[in-house]
């Protein structure tokens, strides 16, 4: 006891980090969109990609937002978790709908979440900028596919889908310098990490626990 306060003890329980799975899978993703948009992959084979949007990227993205929750990596769950089904809800449109046509739902649907995730890209760039670039430029491309949605031009579909190409190209470089990093305790590879992000990596535990008290799951509200 201390005065009239009593000591609360909080376990916190050690995760591997989800961020190098969800960038891998976040990249396979992508280049499969990247193909329809192209148009790699056309007519009957577009069901084929959404199967695996559906039943590959979603399902590791998915577990990749539950462990960051755990691991209390809110910012990063919050993205993992909002791609996870949106990966699900695009590869049952391809599966479902008629390749090629053109949806004002989905149109609506990506402008609403190119502005939320620009929003975690804001977020982002505070602690960890190069989740906050990925997600700059994921917000763009889900801009060029609802404006393709809505009626503009084929050349903003292959805008789209070249967009995609980079996102695939940047998520193996993220992927690879935050597992690399995980491995080595140490940034192998540049990740540009700042503010809490970087003492997470580099500062010692007490600092770190100093301010568990008001985290979510700890603190009586959310």
């Amino acid at each position: 006891m201390d005065g009239d306060r009593s000591i609360a003890r909080v376990v916190v329980q050690p995760y591997g980090s989800a961020l190098p799975l969800g960038f891998f899978s976040f990249g396979v993703g992508m280049l499969v969109l990247a193909g329809i948009g192209l148009g790699w992959v056309h007519g009957a084979d577009v069901r084929t990609a959404g199967i695996l949007l559906a039943a590959f990227v979603f399902p590791l993205e998915f577990l990749s937002a539950t462990i960051a929750f755990l691991a209390r990596d809110t910012a990063g769950a919050a993205s993992l978790g909002m791609f996870s089904t949106s990966w699900l809800a695009l590869g049952l449109v391809h599966v479902f709908g008629t390749p090629g046509q053109r949806s004002p739902a989905v149109g609506l649907y990506l402008i609403m979440f190119g502005i939320m995730v620009l929003a975690l890209a804001a977020a982002a760039m505070l602690g960890k900028p190069l989740l906050g670039v990925l997600l700059g430029i994921a917000a763009a491309r889900s801009f060029l596919g609802a404006a393709w949605n809505l009626g503009a031009g084929h050349t903003v579909l292959v805008a789209d889908g070249a967009t995609a190409v980079a996102i695939a190209a940047f998520s193996v470089y993220g992927g690879l310098a935050l597992l690399l990093e995980d491995l080595r305790q140490r940034p192998v590879l540049p990740v540009l990490r700042k503010g809490a992000a970087a003492e997470s990596l580099e500062g010692d535990l007490d600092a770190q626990l100093s301010r568990i008290e008001h985290e979510a799951g700890v603190r009586q509200q959310l």
